[in-house]
């Protein structure tokens, strides 16, 4: 029997979350969203993973995950 008041984690980072994490600007953010995409060889309509984020600003993606569902 599975927890029914467990979040489901988020796959997908936006440059909103970016922007929450870093306490950058939006435009810094976007920027960096983009070299990302670009990094991982992503066109302009890929989503990016939250994992990918992670791996990239070599953060815990633990600590971001529970970020994000804050």
């Amino acid at each position: 029997k599975h927890d029914m008041k467990k979040i489901p984690h988020r796959i997908v980072i936006y440059a909103k979350d970016i922007e929450k994490i870093t306490g950058r600007s939006s435009s810094t953010a976007c920027r960096l969203l983009k070299k990302i995409k670009q990094f991982y060889n992503k066109s302009r309509g890929d989503m990016l993973t939250v994992r990918e984020f992670c791996e990239f600003l070599k953060l815990e993606e633990d600590l971001v995950r529970e970020f994000l569902s804050n």
